[in-house]
């Protein structure tokens, strides 16, 4: 294996995403040793002068750090969700091009797509249109790194690749009314619904918008496949390659957490992206990457670990 005597730097190696990665990197055999996840309140990547600290000695960076929350989140603080993320991907590349990196991972989002891109989402038809509004300052934090990754392929002849990657979700996921994304708020309602004996929920929306989800365990095993065998600039969508509309996504956590209320759509409320759905054939073909967790499956493990913590 490419990674097993390499020192790998993952940026937000203590969030939801980045514990994962590091789990997975220990499991395909990369000694603890060889793995520096650096805390925000170590290192904070919006300095350059951290960055070059994070990334002496390193031979791979896997960037997970990232700021991003829902639509109420991505709403009020658009320009600090901006800000963080341009800042942190800009100046943690630019460190590890000066230190002589061997291969910089970039985790970008299904938010750089255009609002209106034909479903499935394919990597073509990245540039043909401007992101959904509510998440537009976050998709283009991203993709900006996907261009800067790209123009020092370039120039340099720096190891860059980017990765397209959906909603996730799984045990350890924020659980709260802020920053949580469709499915912990879900959960969250459902669950304070049952406690307090609500005959119904509020959600936002029309409930006929559509996501894709990933578990975040498959997550972190298809960007640790893409750090070990993808080496090219074009990106690569990063997704279980299922749609489901956010009715059938309620309903269906209703079911698993035995809750018979009525949902009550607030249509109000903004409903986001119209529909989202990842082809992920190239991720397969390029590095073998499928998801194997059934999101009936995926959902269980999640409720359940959010019942551990409540």
């Amino acid at each position: 294996m490419y990674l097993l005597n390499k020192k790998i730097l993952v940026t937000g190696g203590g969030g939801f995403l980045g514990k994962n990665i590091v789990q997975k990197l220990l499991e395909n055999g990369v000694p603890e040793q060889n793995i520096f996840a650096p805390r925000s309140t170590e290192l904070n990547l919006i300095h350059l002068e951290d960055c070059q600290k994070a990334v002496v000695g390193q031979d791979v960076i896997i960037h997970a750090a990232g700021i991003t929350g829902g639509i109420t989140m991505n709403r009020e603080k658009g320009g600090e969700i901006f800000y963080h993320n341009t800042m942190m991907s800009t100046q943690i590349m630019e460190a590890a091009r000066l230190e002589g990196v061997e291969k910089f991972v970039g985790i970008g989002t299904v938010c750089e797509y255009p609002k209106f891109s034909p479903i499935p989402f394919r990597e073509e038809n990245l540039w043909n249109g401007y992101p959904e509004e509510t998440n537009g300052p976050y998709g283009i934090s991203k993709k900006m790194m996907l261009v800067q990754g790209q123009a020092y392929r370039s120039q340099y002849g720096m190891n860059v690749i980017h990765l397209l990657q959906v909603n996730l979700y799984g045990p350890g996921d924020h659980f709260d009314s802020y920053r949580s994304h469709v499915i912990p708020a879900l959960i969250l309602k459902i669950d304070n619904a049952k406690k307090e004996h609500q005959s119904f929920i509020e959600v936002w929306g029309t409930g006929k918008a559509s996501r894709e989800f990933l578990y975040v365990e498959d997550a972190a095993e298809g960007i640790v496949l893409a750090t070990e065998r993808y080496n090219k600039p074009e990106p690569v969508n990063l997704g279980s390659g299922m749609e489901i509309t956010i009715r059938a996504l309620a309903e269906l956590i209703c079911d698993i957490m035995d809750y018979r209320g009525e949902l009550r759509w607030d249509t109000t409320k903004p409903d986001g992206q119209p529909r989202r759905a990842l082809d992920v054939s190239k991720a397969m073909s390029e590095f073998g990457f499928t998801a194997s967790t059934s999101f009936r499956d995926g959902l269980t493990k999640t409720i359940q670990w959010y019942d551990t913590q409540h």
